[in-house]
């Protein structure tokens, strides 16, 4: 019996032009003297880029994932803890929070200065600046003795690298990516940032029942940091600038060549031809040299922007008042709280359950839409956390934990199941929605401010939280309830469909005012029966959208240019 080759027949079923991929725009048709043929779904250069760069994502997730472990650790206690008049090691409310949030503060620094320093210096170098900043904020934290406050200010530090890291590495996946992957490749940064959390726990288990009482119990984790840094930062020498800047540069011949190693075609594919028209298109409508405040400052005056900004922003503080990390940061120590005997094996299934189900949740935001799968999140993580909540403070023994081992264990499956919400819908959706958001002439800097507000949050809530616990103890669980109430409503009211649609199309509907919750069915008219004010508000925002109406009104002949500007740019 002859057996058939299994990738041979998935590349059959999945290449750009049938009906399971999306094709760039106009390459269905025949086009004279270029190559038609079907792009490959999937080429090894794209996939190890992938894969390689979302290694930012890794380096956020351990860092997260570690010390959640730490706060637990004796020798880690006993070091940069307080001490009871019994000699009783402790953290402070304070000490805690700080620790345990001024990364946050660095990152929210180091997200709104990467854009400028990479539109500078380029996309891979920044990148590999990065992951040395991060390196000098783990050297400082590693050859702490006993002073907590050098702990602190190494994760500010290393707060630069991961904040940085969280702007580079989806701008260089969408600076490089073919568009038919775009977005499976940016919700790979979420994946990386969830595996990341979970091989932190498991190494975090294995170092304190290994070498426990010793400082190689969080210095074995905290050093393996330097692996990740160094596979991304030594990595990416080996893969080219995105084309994207390269082009704006001058270096379109690079740009070209990059564009047809990661798309898996020759040189005279039309799909890449295509794309170096849309960049140039790009390239002249912001010609116009004007400041950078000036620059910030028109972008909240462009059509519906403000809105978007606003929205984005939103967005991003509700991922973090999901509550998922209280437990991915304070995961070790509230489970100490329910008397479980070893809460590190407990926090290590459940960033298990993180990582294994977000491979679900990559599936869903294609198959059920953006609106439906959150909205449906935002549900199931507020009965979670109303159980987990209401069992944590009305059931459970807090004095003598032992004396309600089913209430324990009743709090440990809750906070799996929510887990499991998270990690399939507002983990890597909210990542993508903030992608497809903003129009192309002013998406990295509306995404930094959009990240920046994820950084904001995520610092005020690791800051607080023992705080809060400390006051109310699992009440707290009700405060995140209400805001995943609070989220649901708002993706019902202000957030459009995306599912399907090209980012223009996205944009168009944000600009004509589309009801979100009749968005998944509406129709977009076609540029030509637009209003001249809509449209000229839409190539504005959208350069690209003038090549379609100068491929329907002139031909072929506009795509041609793309060869042209490398002498016109150069001379500029």
């Amino acid at each position: 019996m002859k057996l058939s080759n299994p990738l041979s027949s998935w590349k059959a079923r999945h290449n750009t032009t049938n009906g399971n991929g999306a094709s760039p725009p106009a390459s269905v048709e025949k086009h004279e003297g270029y190559d038609d043929s079907p792009l490959p779904r999937l080429t090894w250069p794209s996939f190890s880029m992938g894969v390689l760069v979302s290694m930012g994502g890794f380096i956020f997730g351990y860092d997260t994932g570690q010390i959640s472990g730490f706060l637990g650790m004796e020798d880690f206690l006993n070091r940069f803890g307080q001490h009871h008049a019994n000699g009783t090691a402790y953290f402070s409310d304070v000490r805690s929070g700080l620790i345990v949030a001024m990364l946050s503060i660095g990152t929210l620094f180091g997200v709104l200065i990467a854009a400028p320093i990479a539109d500078r210096i380029g996309r891979k170098i920044s990148i590999m600046f990065w992951c040395c900043i991060f390196s000098v904020g783990m050297i400082v934290q590693i050859s702490a003795t006993h002073k907590w406050y050098q702990i602190m200010l190494g994760r500010f530090v290393a707060g630069f690298g991961v904040g940085a890291l969280s702007l580079l590495v989806p701008m260089y996946q969408a600076e490089t990516a073919p568009r038919h992957i775009r977005g499976a490749l940016i919700s790979t940064y979420q994946l990386m940032i969830t595996f990341g959390i979970f091989l932190a726990a498991v190494f975090n288990y294995a170092a304190e029942r290994h070498q426990k009482g010793k400082k190689a119990s969080w210095q074995i984790t905290m050093g393996l940091s330097f692996v990740f840094a160094a596979i991304l930062g030594v990595g990416i020498i080996f893969f080219p600038e995105t084309p994207r800047y390269d082009y704006r540069k001058g270096k379109i011949d690079k740009a070209r060549q990059t564009m047809t190693r990661i798309y898996g075609v020759p040189d005279n594919h039309y799909s890449v031809h295509y794309e170096l028209e849309e960049i140039r298109v790009k390239l002249e409508a912001e010609s116009i040299k004007i400041s950078p405040w000036q620059e910030w400052y028109s972008m909240f005056f462009a059509p519906k922007m403000a809105y978007r900004i606003a929205l984005g922003m939103g967005l991003q503080m509700f991922q973090q008042l999901t509550g998922a990390n209280y437990f991915f940061y304070y995961g070790t120590v509230i489970f100490q709280g329910t008397g479980i005997n070893n809460s590190f094996v407990t926090q290590m299934i459940l960033n298990g359950i993180n990582f294994g189900t977000t491979f679900y949740g990559l599936y869903i935001i294609e198959h059920y839409g953006r609106r439906k799968s959150l909205m449906a999140g935002s549900a199931w993580m507020f009965i979670c956390f109303m159980i987990f909540a209401s069992v944590g403070h009305f059931s459970l023994d807090r004095d003598t934990p032992h004396n309600t081992p089913k209430s324990a264990r009743a709090m440990i499956v809750f906070a799996c199941f929510f887990i499991f919400g998270f990690a399939t819908t507002w983990g890597p959706m909210i990542w993508t929605i903030c992608g497809e958001l903003y129009p192309s002439r002013y998406r990295a800097k509306a995404m930094a401010l959009s990240t920046a507000s994820n950084w904001l949050w995520n610092f005020l809530l690791a800051f607080f939280t023992p705080f809060i616990t400390g006051d109310i103890d699992f009440r707290y669980g009700y405060v995140f309830a209400a805001c995943n109430v609070l989220a649901g409503i708002g993706i019902y009211f202000f957030v459009i469909e995306g599912q399907g649609r090209t980012l223009e199309e996205i944009d168009t509907m944000y600009l004509l005012g589309v009801k979100p919750w009749e968005s998944a069915k509406w129709v977009v008219p076609p540029l030509e029966q637009m209003s001249g004010k809509m449209r000229r508000n839409i190539e504005e925002a959208n350069p690209e959208k003038a090549i379609e109406r100068g491929l329907n009104e002139g031909g072929e002949g506009s795509v041609q240019r793309a060869e042209g500007p490398e002498t016109e740019h150069k001379e500029q």
